[in-house]
């Protein structure tokens, strides 16, 4: 099962559930991935067999240790290269998913160290999303989804969902940044004492500080 596709079915289970706690369905698997429900079920199977997912028909997919272990370690390059993309080479950090998307299963162990240590072990990607260090080791604070926050929870910005690229441009306009002080308003936040209206979507991709 090592593959490119076996690891990227590895690295959308664990993602999934980093930010909120319910399982994920093949149905929502498939979505996801953008691959046919058929195909997802026989990566499923290829995937329990080998170990590395537990699953029931009809019911959801879940991680093993080993396919955890095995997650945390893809999971450590795409936020690494998207980090060093955004840092060496002036990406923007709507432009750095696709590419790192790539990158991931090509560059070396060795290369993956050197822009570690280069960047200086950062521990969150551009995005706000935790970078396992070598041993999968993984930190997160107490967090709470914008969606979810009463109005006038203060905290700061963690983490923005990296999967719509006009969106994240559209929020990097409107002030939003990953560690920024934000209050939550009716339709929006409250970022440097400035109201800001936020789109709809917004209130599903946005995570502060619980």
């Amino acid at each position: 099962m090592a593959s490119p596709a076996a690891d990227d079915y590895l690295k959308t289970v664990f993602a999934h559930t980093e930010w909120q706690p319910t399982p994920i369905t093949p149905s929502q698997l498939a979505a996801k991935l953008g691959i046919a429900p058929s195909s997802v079920t026989e990566m499923v199977k290829k995937l329990a067999a080998a170990g590395l997912v537990s699953h029931v028909p009809y019911g959801a997919v879940r991680l093993t240790d080993d396919g955890e272990q095995r997650a945390l370690a893809i999971i450590r390059r795409h936020r690494l290269i998207e980090t060093w993309l955004v840092r060496e080479f002036d990406y923007a950090w709507d432009e750095v998913h696709d590419e790192a998307e790539v990158l991931e299963h090509t560059i070396s162990d060795r290369l993956l160290e050197g822009i570690d240590a280069r960047l200086g072990r950062p521990r969150f990607d551009p995005h706000g999303d935790a970078i396992p260090d070598a041993s999968g080791r993984i930190e997160r604070e107490p967090f709470v989804l914008l969606a979810d926050a009463a109005a006038g929870h203060s905290g700061r910005v963690l983490r923005v969902d990296d999967r719509d690229p006009e969106l994240l441009r559209t929020l990097e306009s409107a002030g939003l940044a990953i560690g920024g002080e934000a209050v939550v308003i009716p339709d929006g936040l409250r970022l440097g004492g400035t109201d800001v209206v936020l789109p709809d979507a917004a209130s599903e991709v946005v995570w502060l500080s619980a």
